[in-house]
């Protein structure tokens, strides 16, 4: 079997026990779950710095009204790049990570209408650039498919390997292989999100690809390190840290936004289910409360006005058929 060459360092481990630490700062918040504003914010953050770093000219604004159905002023190529990719990041949990036909799929939703042959491997010579200059050439096309079969086949094989660096690895190979004529380095940065969500759901919203176009010029210069060092080493290391620095972010985000939600508004978020309409009264009967006028003041206006539970009918907020769902 195939085994991409790489060593595991110290660094990785710490890095890999400081993110470990972190998620589970999250995770016992619960804190994304019941923030989905801020969950969404953070797709869009990922979406916008993963195009950015493919030279994609839209700002966040003009990324979030695209996704919202405005119309926008700019490159059709472009704008649809931001509909692909909106399309491809709502199914980071339908994706299977060690499927090699999930992530042809995938590479079809990123490049429609923008790539001759979307989810098809190239039958041509390619380059990994920065900007106008060249990083390295990638293998020749005819060798393509026996690389990936074996990427493949190691990503569900090894099992000493830990995920984190395992994703790091197919991040690195993935760019390396250069699969595809256009759409690699978002397919990559997708990918990577799609391995860890399968290990920790809380990945789908983390946008590590914001912390990566803030070090743009590192991370092509680790990928030429790496090339000439004949192993992902310097690569692995540079993701974990994006990975764990990215984290302190959220962390922020979450604690700001958990000051913002009130012991009343998370009770009502604890015993509403996702994705069920309720009516007022079955709120209150779950809540135990018996008060119209403290269910609307203290629980559903402070969690409609933070973005955290929505009405059925918005048009009609005083409707008898009113229901709220989470």
């Amino acid at each position: 079997m195939y085994k991409p060459p790489f060593t595991i360092t110290n660094k990785m481990l710490n890095y890999s026990m400081s993110i470990t630490e972190k998620l589970g700062k999250i995770t016992t918040y619960e804190s994304l779950k019941r923030m989905p504003i801020l969950r969404r914010n953070n797709k869009i953050k990922s979406i916008h710095s993963s195009l950015v770093i493919e030279a994609n000219s839209l700002s966040l604004d003009q990324v979030k009204d695209v996704i919202a159905g405005k119309k926008v002023i700019g490159p059709q190529k472009e704008i649809q790049e931001v509909k692909n990719a909106y399309e491809a990041y709502n199914k980071i949990n339908e994706f299977n990570g060690y499927k090699e036909s999930d992530l042809l799929k995938a590479h079809s939703i990123l490049t429609y209408l923008i790539e001759d042959k979307p989810g098809k491997y190239r039958n041509h010579g390619e380059g990994v650039f920065d900007g106008d200059k060249i990083i390295f050439f990638a293998p020749p096309e005819d060798l393509v498919p026996k690389l990936m079969a074996d990427l493949f086949e190691w990503v569900n094989n090894d099992k000493e390997t830990p995920i984190l660096i395992k994703s790091c690895i197919f991040h690195y190979e993935f760019v390396y292989i250069h699969p595809f004529g256009d759409g690699n380095g978002r397919t990559a940065r997708l990918w990577q999100n799609v391995l860890l969500t399968s290990w920790n759901p809380l990945f789908e919203f983390i946008p590590i690809e914001s912390q990566i176009k803030k070090y743009q010029s590192d991370y092509y210069k680790v990928i030429d390190i790496s090339n000439k060092n004949g192993d992902s080493n310097v690569f692995i290391e540079f993701m974990l840290k994006m990975i764990d620095e990215t984290l302190d972010e959220v962390l922020l985000s979450v604690t700001k936004e958990s000051k913002n939600i009130s012991d009343q508004v998370n009770r009502l978020l604890e015993v509403m289910d996702d994705d069920i309409p309720l009516s007022a009264n079955e709120i209150m009967e779950r809540l135990g409360i018996k008060s119209k006028e403290t269910l609307r003041a203290s629980y559903l206006n402070p969690a409609l006005d933070n973005g955290l539970i929505r009405m059925t009918l918005p048009d009609k907020p005083n409707s008898k058929n009113q229901k709220y769902i989470k």
